[in-house]
C-alpha cells in the first residue's frame, strides 16, 4: 500500500447532476471536482460514461458516505471491490469517506452516525481504515463529522480522536469547516481548540458548506450558501494547515453554476490573502 498523501493546493466543487451539461460542454474554471463515490460504483453505465468525460477535463476527488469505518462488524469486501474499481479506473486525487458509521448486519441507516470517542472504538476504526488502505493500495482521508449528540462514555475529544487514527493507520484527513462550527455550536466546545488540537500535517482536503438553523441545534444541511462565521473559521483552518485542495459542498437547493463560482471566489481571496501573510511574514 502507499502511504504517500499527495498535496494538492487547488479550489474546486461538488459535481452534481444539475451542472453535468456546464462541466460537459463549457469551460468551468475548477481546479478540479468532488464526486460522491457511491454515485459512480456500478461499472459501466451513463453516470460512469459521464464520469470518465468529466476526468479528461478536471482531476478528480472520490467522496464516500457508506464505507462505515466505524462499524464493528468490519467492512463489506464487495462495497471495496466496487470503490477499488473506480479509483483504479478514474485516478482521483484523493479517495475519502468519513469518520462515522451508517451499517450493522444487514441494516443500513443511510445516515452518517457519529462513533463514541473511546479506546475501544479506536481499534475498531482503525482497524477498518487499515484494511480498506489495503485494499484500495493507497492511504486514505476521513472527515470529521458533524453531530448532534455526544457519547457520555467518549475519554477523548473528537480532535484527539482523529490525531490518534490518522497516526496509527497513516490516513489523512479531510477537514470539514462547517462540521467544526455546527458540533463546537452544538456542544460548545471550542472551534479554535480544534482546530490547534487536529494533526495539521495530515490535512489534504477542505470541504465548505452551508448549515441551518433547527430549533435547538444547527444542522448541517449543505443546501445554503457559507456563512460567515464558517469563512472566518476557514482563514483559520488554512493558516495551520497550508494550501491544500478546498471546494464548496451545495448537495439541496442547488443554484446556477455561477452562484457556486461566486462562493468559491471568496475561498481563493482568503487562499491568496493568506499566501501574501506568508510571503510578508518570510521576506
Amino acid at each position: 500500500m502507499s502511504t504517500s498523501l499527495p498535496r494538492f493546493a487547488g479550489y474546486g466543487l461538488g459535481l452534481r447532476r444539475d451542472h453535468y451539461r456546464d462541466f460537459l460542454e463549457t469551460n468551468v474554471s475548477v481546479d478540479f471536482v468532488e464526486v460522491i463515490s457511491e454515485n459512480f460504483m456500478v461499472e459501466g453505465g451513463q453516470p460512469r460514461h459521464i464520469l470518465r468525460q468529466v476526468r479528461e477535463r478536471h482531476p478528480v476527488a472520490l467522496h464516500g458516505v457508506s464505507m462505515s469505518i466505524g462499524s464493528a462488524d468490519g467492512l463489506k469486501p464487495e462495497y471495496l471491490r466496487k470503490l477499488k474499481s473506480l479509483a483504479d479506473e478514474i485516478e482521483p486525487l484523493f479517495v475519502s469517506d468519513h469518520l462515522s458509521w451508517s451499517r450493522i448486519d444487514h441494516f443500513n441507516s443511510h445516515d452518517l452516525l457519529p462513533v463514541p470517542y473511546t479506546e475501544e472504538a479506536l481499534n475498531i476504526v482503525c482497524a477498518n481504515i487499515s484494511q480498506a488502505q489495503d485494499i484500495l493500495g493507497r492511504a486514505l482521508l476521513f472527515e470529521n463529522p458533524s453531530s448532534y449528540i455526544a457519547f457520555g462514555d467518549s475519554v477523548m475529544t473528537e480532535w484527539e480522536f482523529l490525531d490518534a487514527m490518522s497516526k496509527r493507520t497513516g490516513c489523512g484527513l479531510l477537514l470539514d469547516v462547517n462540521n467544526i462550527y455546527v458540533s463546537a455550536t452544538n456542544h460548545g466546545f471550542d472551534a479554535q481548540a480544534y482546530l490547534r488540537g487536529i494533526p495539521a500535517d495530515r490535512v489534504r482536503q477542505i470541504h465548505l458548506a452551508g448549515h441551518t438553523q433547527g430549533e435547538e441545534l444547527l444542522i448541517d444541511t449543505h443546501d445554503m450558501p457559507v456563512r460567515d462565521d464558517v469563512w472566518a473559521l476557514y482563514a483559520q483552518a488554512i493558516a495551520l494547515t497550508g494550501p491544500v485542495a478546498t471546494m464548496i459542498e451545495r448537495d439541496g437547493n442547488i443554484p446556477p453554476l455561477t452562484d457556486l463560482l461566486d462562493e468559491l471566489a471568496i475561498a481563493r481571496r482568503i487562499g491568496d490573502n493568506h499566501a501574501r501573510t506568508r510571503r510578508a511574514v518570510a521576506a
